[in-house]
């Protein structure tokens, strides 16, 4: 495995000079937060699309709904996870991220949102990788629907061969036949379902806790000299 090598390039300085760099970071990083927390805000009043569309999913318990998904909440965070049919095994990316899925899972039911991958292979794939993987959220399988392709995470033969594909709110180059996004939606009294937002690629950062880690330490996360940027990601039990 290729790793990433930098050459710290820091000033060494007395500790009285380095609390005055240090408190002129923090004014720094307190006007982020507060940018942070006007842009989750305006995350919140974004409009809400109705799903008229009626999906059916492959769950542990059998065929589920997306209002089923809901588990009785009114919000709904589902996860993309790039897991095609033929695909062997998950997504590595993608399972860096479901890494960080069960210890936030425990704290989002109390507050009214249940969380659920979505992945097309068949759901015997999606137990087995799990249970190789120690997971224990909600996954369920979108292969008898056309869910992953309305979202804009599955693509199709007709695009990989005209080299076209709409992702992350504009048409560009393939990639791949299954790529990553978040989605929210939300149901009301009346069992209505609505979808309140989506992210994809760098969007997705904000969950994974090992990044937030990294970003603290001298060397952050080391990727510039990589040919990209998770070249050096592993699955956990592959290190």
């Amino acid at each position: 495995m290729k790793t990433a090598e930098l050459e710290l390039n820091r000033e060494i300085m007395s500790e009285a000079e380095w609390l005055v760099a240090r408190k002129d970071l923090l004014t720094r990083e307190k006007e982020f937060t507060r940018q942070r927390d006007a842009l989750s805000a305006a995350r919140r009043q974004l409009p809400m699309v109705k799903v008229e569309k009626q999906y059916v999913f492959d769950g542990p318990k059998g065929k589920e709904t997306l209002s089923d998904l809901f588990g009785g909440r009114s919000q709904l965070v589902v996860y993309h996870f790039m897991f095609g049919p033929d695909w062997q095994e998950g997504c590595k990316s993608c399972s860096y991220l479901a890494d960080h899925f069960d210890g936030a899972n425990w704290h989002l039911p109390p507050r009214d949102v249940s969380f659920v991958a979505i992945s097309r292979a068949p759901l015997s794939k999606l137990q087995a990788y799990q249970k190789r993987m120690g997971w224990r959220f909600k996954w369920v399988s979108s292969y008898g629907n056309d869910f992953n392709f309305d979202y804009h995470v599955s693509f199709t033969a007709e695009d990989e061969k005209k080299n076209k594909a709409y992702y992350n709110y504009a048409e560009s180059e393939y990639i791949n036949d299954e790529l990553p996004r978040l989605s929210v939606f939300y149901i009301d009294d009346k069992g209505d379902v609505y979808h309140t937002y989506s992210t994809y690629a760098r969007g997705l950062d904000i969950l994974v806790g090992a990044y937030n880690f990294l970003d603290l330490v001298p060397k952050g996360r080391d990727e510039d000299n990589l040919d990209f940027t998770m070249e050096w990601l592993r699955r956990h039990d592959e290190y």
